[in-house]
């Protein structure tokens, strides 16, 4: 893990603000829009990008150009640009493609900055509702139509008074899926189709778990760095590191944390 002074984590919290900054205002153009289409990037079932996804990819990159030429950059949609700082961003300029299309604010934008351990700080914006969460480097913060205030996660709780969120009901394979209800049969209350802003609830205590599968890095990178800001855990069902994506346990404390796995691995 390589060190970051207190003046360079200033410019790249200053640098991660511009990101976000940059893609607000190049999605929410397209928000809502009349007329807005999606580009199909999945043969045989339906993964969409819009012009709003390339467009807010394309800001950030030209931030980053402009403010951090030395640092690598993995995109969703534009790939791979390798760094000499040892310092890469990883970014997702619509996460939730298919909720910006339906209208619904549970999309965010994606930024994480990783080095070769994984993430280091990480953002979860929604431009629509203004919201912003902010982790790493020393900061757990949101800010939003109510103002600043600290990130923190639940206090510990059992399963069966939780709250559990997923994206997809029809989550991984037919294993996965089985392991996944165990997990809810257990919980108390299940919800769906949240995509980023699930993990900005674990981050600002309103929730207790987030079970996933089938996700890349820039999925997971930002919520990683929020939500262990915040004192919460996220790793792979095996409870091993999630960076590299895959099959993701995102959970407010320890003692959830290990009863999901147990379930999820029962």
């Amino acid at each position: 893990m390589a060190d970051i002074s207190d003046n360079l984590a200033e410019e790249l919290w200053l640098t991660a603000h511009a990101l976000a900054d940059a893609a607000r205002g190049a999605i929410l153009p397209h928000f809502r829009a009349t007329g807005l289409d999606a580009e199909n990037k999945e043969a045989g079932g339906f993964d969409p990008v819009t012009v709003a996804d390339h467009a807010a990819e394309t800001a950030m990159r030209e931030v980053l150009a402009q403010r951090r030429p030395q640092d690598g950059i993995l995109g969703e949609e534009q790939g791979i640009v390798e760094g000499t700082s040892g310092l890469t961003w990883v970014l997702d300029p619509i996460d939730g493609t298919r909720g910006f299309l339906s209208g619904t604010p549970t999309w965010g934008v994606l930024i994480a900055l990783s080095d070769e351990s994984g993430p280091r700080l990480g953002v979860i914006d929604q431009p629509y509702t203004g919201e912003r969460f902010c982790g790493g480097l020393g900061r757990a913060t949101m800010t939003g139509p109510l103002g600043e205030r600290p990130l923190g996660t639940r206090a510990p709780r059992g399963l069966d008074e939780a709250i559990l969120f997923t994206t997809f009901p029809e989550i991984g394979t037919e294993a996965d899926r089985t392991a996944f209800a165990r997990v809810r049969d257990t919980a108390r209350l299940t919800r769906y189709g949240m995509d980023c802003y699930a993990y900005a609830l674990v981050a600002a205590g309103q929730i207790d778990l987030v079970v996933e599968a089938g996700l890349y890095p820039y999925d997971v990178g930002a919520p990683i760095a929020v939500i262990e800001a915040a004192g919460g855990v996220v790793t792979n069902w095996e409870g091993r590191p999630a960076h590299e994506g895959g099959r993701i346990v995102a959970a407010a404390n320890s003692a959830i944390h290990a009863e999901a796995l147990a379930l999820l691995n029962g």
